[in-house]
């Protein structure tokens, strides 16, 4: 195991009902700009329950923090924060509401340009407080650092960090009425969350390699019966759980950690604006297949523990494993191909061109710049 240093401050707030305790958990003498998605929330109720739980503070409230939260949008939010001279922050939403809400904490307290401190790369600090109301489990942002910011202008989408939420409020009562697509997303994105900091090395670490096999089997055994009836509390429970634990630090500690997935798979969305749960479902099976030599005892390994993957010879149950992998995804009812959604050669060039421009060298052994990305992509057309 490498040496590590580990430290989340989130506080976990989970199970139904539990959003009334926002009224406690937020000091009273705070000015809360409360931040939106497109507004299911006011079909689902949420709306209501966080509204009445702040009765008792002054609130403010954006609305229209869209997937892939766009700079763009997200300068009006920091405007409107700096007007009315909030001092805490509440994102009531999914991760991409959560991503959103951790940039505008960062640049309500600076005059630099909010994308500025995006591509400036480096984590950011000084912030005002913020907490969530999770409503569609998928990124773990609610539990992590991180965020994944995009510019339409230029259709470029990058990471970005910043500070923890104080607290996220999980009820999985909230998930209830989520489209099956967004369902579907999210569970393919925890399951290549999962991936990314599991599927690089063998013997590193026992515990780390239990706890993250532990969570795709979780996934893969509730699935299926999440898509039979999304209203089971305990199943809702259990992904909201695997969603969090799989992107909150604490299957990565001492571990090696991939990432290139997710890489291709922002491009994808940038260029494309598929959703990110989907491009990882198409491009995992090409990584997958294009690393097979150095990733192939891991591969084995969770053939073996997650599919029941015994028989066969070396590249027999490396094949298998892989059939398997894009097999749940399609059973979600996600597409795996490029072709099915209508992405060509245009798209491979481009993301070949931007990786080989920037100079990058992603994954766990540094081997995927953009010739590597576009056999990937080529695998999966």
């Amino acid at each position: 195991m490498k040496n590590f240093v580990f430290q989340n401050p989130t506080k976990l707030i989970m199970g139904k009902g539990m959003i009334s305790r926002l009224a406690t958990e937020i000091p009273a003498d705070k000015k809360v700009m409360i931040t939106f998605g497109g507004g299911s929330v006011k079909k689902n109720g949420i709306y209501d329950q966080v509204k009445a739980a702040l009765s008792g503070h002054k609130t403010v409230e954006f609305w229209g923090i869209e997937p892939n939260p766009a700079v763009e949008t997200l300068r009006k939010a920091v405007a409107l924060g700096k007007e009315e001279k909030v001092d805490f922050l509440l994102a009531v939403g999914g991760g991409s509401v959560i991503d959103g809400t951790k940039l505008i904490s960062a640049a309500l307290l600076t005059d630099q340009d909010a994308w500025e401190l995006v591509v400036a790369g480096k984590p950011v600090t000084k912030t005002v407080p913020l907490a969530a109301v999770l409503t569609l489990p998928a990124t773990g942002s609610e539990m992590n650092s991180g965020a994944v910011i995009s510019r339409y202008e230029t259709k470029e989408k990058y990471a970005f960090y910043s500070n923890y939420p104080v607290f996220s409020i999980l009820d999985p009562e909230a998930t209830f009425s989520l489209p099956a697509k967004q369902v579907a997303c999210g569970i393919s994105d925890t399951f290549v969350h999962v991936l990314e900091q599991y599927l690089t090395k063998t013997g590193v670490s026992r515990v780390m390699d239990r706890w993250a096999e532990g969570i795709l089997q979780t996934l893969v055994e509730i699935a299926p019966k999440i898509r039979e009836n999304q209203h089971d509390y305990d199943l809702m429970a259990d992904f909201m759980m695997s969603a969090t634990m799989g992107l909150n630090g604490f299957i990565a500690m001492g571990v090696d950690q991939d990432w290139c997935t997710h890489m291709i798979g922002h491009e994808l969305t940038a260029l494309c604006g598929l959703t990110h749960g989907h491009t990882l479902a198409i491009v995992m099976p090409g990584t997958m297949t294009v690393l097979r030599e150095t990733k192939g005892d891991k591969i084995i390994q969770m053939g073996e523990r997650v599919f029941g993957v015994t028989e066969g010879s070396r590249d027999e149950r490396i094949d298998e494993t892989i059939r398997r992998v894009e097999a749940f995804f399609r059973s979600l009812g996600l597409t795996t191909r490029l072709s099915e959604e209508g992405v060509g050669e245009d798209v491979i060039a481009e993301i070949e061109r931007r990786f080989t421009e920037r100079g990058v060298h992603f994954g766990e052994d540094g081997l995927v710049d953009g010739p590597t990305a576009r056999k990937i992509l080529e695998c999966v057309k």
